[in-house]
């Protein structure tokens, strides 16, 4: 993880510092793992379903990233669990966004990732197919591509095109909530 990332993460901070630079996620993610606030630059994935592309991309070495999985927003079959998340976090990764379902959860809790998904299932998948690695994704009112940064924390998913400085106090405060 880089020094853009070794503070918690403050979405709503760096939206008031950054709001014209940031997308902000409508949807509603749960939190999961023991990091509950993470960036980095992201790498990207679509895949319905199936933990297969989810797992070949996990075995890559993370180097600070976060994996952003597009599921299609699917509930009905969790395409991450604990043991997936393990070697995402074995390999580096600080953190995985599944526009989608996760299960295991209570495993993926005691591990040093931070994981966002719309919900959990005990659902597996029992077949392997293709994803589509380093797809441009559109999800929740925003665009995200590959290299693109990613803040998340327990209360929103931010994507920039760069880094921001992640220290850096609003300019303003008279008109915030």
């Amino acid at each position: 993880m880089g020094s853009e990332c070794a503070d918690p993460i403050v979405t709503a901070d760096l939206y008031d510092a950054y709001h014209e630079h940031l997308q902000v996620c409508e949807l509603q993610f749960r939190s999961f793992g023991r990091i509950d606030s993470f960036c980095g630059p992201c790498a990207t994935l679509a895949t319905f379903e199936d933990h297969g592309p989810v797992l070949e991309a996990l075995q890559k070495e993370g180097n600070g990233q976060v994996l952003v999985v597009d599921g299609g927003g699917s509930l009905r079959v969790g395409i991450l669990g604990d043991k997936l998340a393990a070697i995402g976090a074995d390999n580096g990764w600080v953190g995985v966004i599944v526009v989608g379902a996760i299960r295991d959860s209570r495993g993926i809790d005691h591990l040093n990732i931070g994981i966002k998904a719309l919900g959990a299932t005990a659902r597996r998948t029992w077949s392997i197919g293709a994803g589509r690695h380093s797809a441009p994704l559109q999800f929740g009112s925003v665009a995200v591509r590959p290299g693109h940064w990613v803040y998340a924390d327990p209360d929103c998913v931010l994507i920039s095109s760069g880094p921001r400085d992640v220290r850096e106090k609003p300019r303003s405060q008279a008109t915030g909530c």
